[in-house]
């Protein structure tokens, strides 16, 4: 489930928190595919909480917010 805020964010809705950002990138629909996610963070590409994360695995909590291709989305 996602909601939008007046910012143009997109709150994502996980099931359970810690969620990998490789994951959170394909579920929140910023790649298509979980390969293309590990793609683009290792070639730091994605940026969390305004800072350029290259850790496919770094574990997301509620709140955090994933920066990739001029989108946000943000850990709900």
């Amino acid at each position: 489930m996602t909601n939008a805020d007046s910012n143009g964010l997109r709150t994502v809705a996980v099931s359970e928190t810690p969620i990998e950002l490789c994951q959170f990138l394909k579920f929140g629909g910023l790649t298509q595919s979980g390969g293309q996610a590990k793609q683009v963070i290792s070639q730091g590409l994605v940026l969390l909480n305004g800072a350029v994360e290259t850790r496919k695995r770094r574990k997301l909590v509620v709140g955090d917010r994933v920066t990739f291709a001029g989108q946000t989305i943000v850990v709900g």
